[in-house]
């Protein structure tokens, strides 16, 4: 939680508080200014948050193993203990699942955010026309 709390707190520093200002004065409640302002604009510092926690955990495999209680195992211990007695399909299927669900979801984040700048980018054309 510490790496994701460094990421999402670097991006609330360097946001403009006056967006949120600007949506209460105009009469968003409190969730709506969170879930309309708000949380678009820290939405590429949270993906970047779960993508360094998720690579950490996986790193942390010799500490898990330590930690981790009898009967509790988690993927990366799996994994660990697969590969001591020999790699076997399952354990493919399992990274080649990882590796493209992360592919997938960064070409849809990439997607998604190339699509919200062109649609800004045709809002504030539209409105420098009417202004």
């Amino acid at each position: 939680m510490a790496y994701a709390a460094v990421v999402i707190q670097s991006r609330l520093l360097e946001m403009d508080k006056s967006l949120e200002e600007a949506a209460q004065d105009l009469g968003c409640k409190p969730f709506q200014v969170f879930y309309l302002v708000t949380l678009p604009m820290i939405g590429q510092a949270l993906a970047s948050a779960w993508l360094l926690t998720f690579t950490v955990s996986l790193d942390d495999v010799v500490a898990t193993a330590f930690l981790s209680g009898p009967g509790s195992t988690t993927l990366p211990v799996l994994i660990l203990s697969r590969a001591k007695l020999g790699l076997n399909p399952t354990i493919n299927a399992i990274a080649t699942i990882t590796v493209a669900v992360v592919a997938v979801g960064v070409m849809a984040g990439s997607l998604w955010m190339y699509k919200q700048e062109k649609r800004r980018a045709a809002e504030q054309a539209a409105a420098y026309r009417d202004g």
